[in-house]
């Protein structure tokens, strides 16, 4: 044998491969954008459309190339919020509102209408945690006596971007960076923060992604926003311009940044598992239907554009008028066949709710569609179980793959004589959906609204809204995120921006960086809206999830004060050294739910620490009981102690601390803890 032929060939063969990939490598740094055909693209900001504020137009397409090569990216799992996790339910209306739509479904009250909910995460994938900062999913079908309608919204009230043009780019922004597929599920990486510093837009958004807004406590404890403006129209054809929302009856409540990441961990599944759990207890989720509706001819009576969805309608100036209730009453039977096949569309609607110009909502009404083509292996997702409309369907649609139906006859056209012209065209007054008839006019053009310009003022609105305890959160929100940016001019960039919002949000968040501090001082707004504010929000004690710590031995009261938290609607469950049934001190018992080894204070919402002296000595037997009690402490959650029990405490006394002496009345001392765990967390302890 030829050694040196042999050394040859074996080099080959180590670069071969190598050599084979780089004739497919590009490298895009400081090239031309063209399209996938090779044409030099002159515009990447606007959508096509019919004047500065009309819609988008079909035949734009560089829009409909870079939509489309982005709907198909991923197969089988959504692009964007792929970690979802749904359940069944009812929609009951509590008051008509046939004067300003002609839905049938909000207009009468003796109406009961299904529902299935999808809640879920944006940036990860479905390997994600639940508990990781980000925008969170609300999406909700409507099956109506009409046909489906799907309001397809998030926990937040406005979005990144203004025009879906921007959406791909966006989402490209925040998904792991392609060089190295990190990080998973988070916002805290250079591509993000380059993002929003050149496309300033984003600065609303990012004020409600920093904070609290962004790690909900739980689905049940969510706002869900519609984002957009739609418009209702009435039997008469008059409009209004509308905003929907709902409103969790528990409140909105969240958890707290050092909390999420021992979930993480702990529980990735902890939204999910809790959604599930509720509803299994018969602790049904409800949700109450708000809209805020503006009349067609005050559209440009407003500070800002009510199409820009970047913009809200402070619900000071505009009021959300409560109009119904959700209540999530049934889990899945099988996750795949519902969760994961239901496919949401902000296309799918019904007489009486029309569309805007809002050119965000104009791409989604295409990119829904488009994507679920790819999913769902064709045209005929909607014939899947989930997806089906309890109303009946006749077209003169055939084929494709994996049809359901057998359609009989040899008609498949309109107009047809074979069959009397059917199935036939419905008239509006009989029920057929018409479009609004808007007048449009205008030349075609790549741009925005000079409306559309304002990237700062509500962003500031938002800073003003927020308590102090919100406000550092936010800040220190954005010492993690920018913190883990690599390139420190894009932290500078950061903390330019935001001082276009506000000088001293900017100087504190500068503080945590070493990067120079603005040198103006101001903000963008001195309006503030409490609405906006979780400190405002409702307040119960229903469903919270309390650890009660015992041992045996423990105070033959506690049985009394667990009975006394549970008629309140809260949940108890008994942590202890280990698994099984533990004694009272002269009588008594109780199981176990959990072991340390197996529990974690960020698992429940509060913590109780049973009395007797020889419970208080069995539980120090292990020493994660401390750290239980401390860590819950951290967290600013309520606490409260039976007697020998206050000894576990790292404090005896301070807001959210609850105790009882030995022989004390427990029926004032269960009270007072019941009002400290509907607070939900006590933060003057970060004072």
């Amino acid at each position: 044998m030829d050694n040196s032929n042999s050394n040859a060939n074996n080099s080959q063969n180590k670069t071969s491969k190598d050599q084979q990939l780089e004739q497919f490598t590009v490298d895009n740094d400081g090239k031309n954008l063209t399209t996938n055909q090779g044409l030099n693209v002159s515009e990447d900001e606007h959508s096509l459309k019919v004047g500065e504020r009309g819609p988008t137009l079909m035949e734009d397409f560089h829009f409909r190339e870079k939509m489309t090569h982005f709907d198909h990216e991923r197969i089988p799992e959504r692009i964007v919020h792929a970690r979802g996790f749904g359940a069944h339910g009812y929609f009951e209306l509590y008051e008509s509102m046939k004067a300003y739509t002609k839905a049938k479904f909000l207009e009468d009250p003796s109406v009961v209408t299904p529902v299935f909910v999808r809640f879920s995460t944006v940036a990860g994938s479905r390997g994600s945690a639940d508990t990781v900062r980000d925008v969170r999913g609300f999406a909700t079908k409507f099956y109506t006596e009409e046909g489906n309608y799907d309001l397809v919204g998030n926990n937040m009230p406005v979005f990144f971007i203004q025009d879906a043009m921007k959406f791909p780019d966006f989402i490209h922004a925040v998904k792991p960076e392609p060089h190295n597929e990190i990080p998973q599920a988070q916002t805290a990486h250079d591509t993000l923060w380059d993002f929003v510093v050149n496309n300033t837009e984003s600065a609303h958004m990012i004020m409600w992604a920093m904070s609290d807004r962004s790690l909900p406590r739980s689905f049940r404890m969510m706002e869900g926003f519609g984002v957009h403006t739609f418009r209702f129209v009435n039997e008469e054809g008059r409009a209004h311009f509308v905003k929907f929302h709902w409103k969790p009856v528990l409140g909105t409540h969240s958890l707290v940044w050092d909390e999420t990441q021992k979930l993480a961990g702990k529980d990735p599944d902890f939204n999910r598992r809790d959604l599930w759990d509720a509803i299994e207890s018969g602790n049904y989720p409800e949700f109450e239907f708000g809209v805020q509706m503006i009349p067609e001819e005050d559209e440009f009576s407003f500070d800002f554009d009510i199409l820009d969805p970047t913009k809200i309608w402070p619900e000071e100036i505009i009021p959300v008028k409560i109009i119904g209730k959700m209540t999530l009453n049934r889990n899945t039977e099988n996750f795949f066949a519902e969760t994961e096949q239901i496919a949401f569309h902000p296309g799918h609607v019904v007489p009486g709710i029309d569309f805007t110009n809002d050119p965000l909502l104009q791409g989604r009404l295409f990119s829904y569609t488009d994507t679920q083509l790819s999913r769902l292996g064709g045209p005929n997702f909607h014939e899947i179980p989930i997806n089906r409309p309890v109303a009946p369907v006749h077209n003169n649609q055939r084929d494709g793959m994996h049809r359901m139906t057998i359609n009989k006859g040899p008609v498949s056209y309109h107009k047809n004589g074979i069959a009397g012209n059917t199935p036939r065209p419905v008239p509006p007054e009989q029920g057929g959906y018409e479009h609004y008839t808007e007048k449009v006019e205008g030349r075609k053009i790549r741009a925005r609204s000079d409306s559309f310009k304002d990237h700062y003022s509500q962003a500031a609105l938002f800073w003003n809204s927020m308590s102090e305890v919100e406000k550092q959160h936010i800040v220190s929100a954005f010492h993690f995120e920018l913190g883990k940016v690599q390139r420190k001019e894009i932290r500078q960039q950061v903390v330019d921006m935001f001082a276009n919002v506000d000088s001293d949000l900017a100087t504190r968040i500068s503080d945590g960086l070493g990067t120079i501090p603005p040198q103006t001082h101001g903000s963008a707004s001195s309006e503030s809206s409490p609405a906006l504010s979780m400190m405002n929000t409702v307040k119960l004690p229903l469903t919270r999830k309390v650890a009660v710590l015992a041992g045996n031995g423990f105070t033959d009261e506690l049985p009394f004060v667990l009975s006394q938290l549970q008629q309140a609607g809260i949940i108890t469950e008994v942590v202890s050294v280990k698994l099984g049934v533990i004694q009272g001190r002269t009588s008594g018992e109780l199981e176990v739910q959990h072991s340390l080894l197996g529990a974690d204070s960020v698992l429940f919402d509060a913590v109780l620490v049973a009395g007797g002296a020889l419970s208080v000595s069995e539980l120090l037997t292990e020493q994660k009981v401390l750290d239980f009690i401390k860590e819950a402490y951290q967290h600013f959650k309520p606490i409260a102690a039976i007697a020998e029990g206050v000894n576990l405490l790292p404090s005896a006394s301070g807001d959210g601390i609850v105790i009882a002496a030995e022989g004390e009345d427990l029926k004032p001392f269960g009270q007072a803890f019941i009002e400290a765990i509907a607070a939900h967390r006590h933060w003057s302890r970060a004072i």
